[in-house]
């Protein structure tokens, strides 16, 4: 049943928006989130934007990719049970780079800002140049403007 299945999130106003729950295997032994944890929140942003986005005409899959920069900054803390959401943004491609931009929120209050670079890599993981049809692709999902963030 389709109720059954999670959440992939949803695109509003070019972003990407994924409500996630803090578990007791989020946090520390305080029940604050353990910093680490942001990553994988992000990292399911990115990958639930990709869902979303579907398939490029002229590839099977999304293609693989490998992050290669990511700056971080902490301005709140999130604690076990808190309802948040993933902001992830893709702002622009490079060759073979894309680049995001992304937050966590609670109650619309910034948590974490991130900004990272991936890169698309063959199976063997060598950097590859998306085709024109991917940068397409792409293209109409770049955010043209964050309003601020």
């Amino acid at each position: 049943m389709s109720e059954d299945l999670p959440s992939i999130g949803r695109i509003v106003n070019g972003e990407h928006l994924l409500p996630v729950r803090v578990y007791y295997e989020d946090t520390d032994f305080t029940g604050v989130v353990y910093h680490a944890t942001y990553l994988r929140f992000f990292e399911r942003g990115r990958s639930e934007m990709l869902r979303v986005m579907g398939t490029p005409p002229d590839r099977e899959d999304h293609g693989a990719f490998a992050v290669t920069r990511i700056v971080i900054d902490y301005k709140g803390a999130a604690r076990i049970h808190d309802a948040l959401v993933v902001h992830t943004a893709f702002t622009g491609m490079k060759g073979p780079r894309l680049n995001f931009r992304q937050t966590i929120t609670r109650d619309a209050m910034t948590l974490t800002e991130a900004e990272i670079v991936a890169v698309a890599i063959h199976p063997d993981g060598r950097a590859r140049k998306p085709s024109a049809t991917e940068l397409l692709h792409w293209e109409a999902y770049k955010t043209p403007s964050l309003n601020g963030r």
